[in-house]
């Protein structure tokens, strides 16, 4: 049995959650067209590690960092019931550890840490044509709540 321990990221964590982020970055391109061909980032991790609003978590096997993910106490739209949401981003297990229950184990932290914030709703983002991120995600209890959609004028023919 793998043992996996699960502990908030530090500033000695940020190498590999830089690595971790281009292969994000990486298998999210094949959904996303708009996204530059140029090395990108999606994160500021020192703000995320600095933030009392937010808990990045990674997922060690003995001491190497196989996965992580982070939850962000954001602002919910006035029209909802709560007025704070956490946001989880960041989801990330490499895929030699995948299929061990990794990603879940990290998002349970997450929801119990935002609980402990007094956080009862939660949401994320993921590509619509990314069915194996959905199918983890509706694993864990998420469900499809509404879709984001969008036009580029610069890809489309006259």
């Amino acid at each position: 049995m793998l043992e996996i321990t699960l502990r908030g990221a530090n500033l000695d964590d940020i190498p590999t959650l830089l690595e971790f982020e281009q292969r994000v970055i990486e298998a999210e391109r094949p959904f996303d067209l708009n996204l530059k061909e140029a090395n990108i980032s999606y994160y500021d991790l020192n703000t995320l590690l600095s933030s009392e609003n937010v808990a990045l978590m990674v997922a060690e096997v003995g001491s190497q960092l196989v996965g992580c993910g982070y939850a962000e106490i954001r602002e919910s739209k006035q029209c909802h019931v709560h007025d704070k949401h956490s946001y989880l981003g960041f989801m990330y297990v490499d895929s030699d550890f995948r299929g061990y229950g990794i990603n879940k184990s990290l998002i349970d932290s997450l929801i119990k840490w935002s609980k402990e914030k007094h956080v009862y709703q939660f949401h994320l983002d993921v590509y619509a044509d990314n069915q194996n991120a959905i199918r983890a995600y509706e694993k864990a209890g998420f469900k499809r709540d509404y879709i984001n959609m969008s036009l580029s004028l610069d890809m489309v023919s006259e």
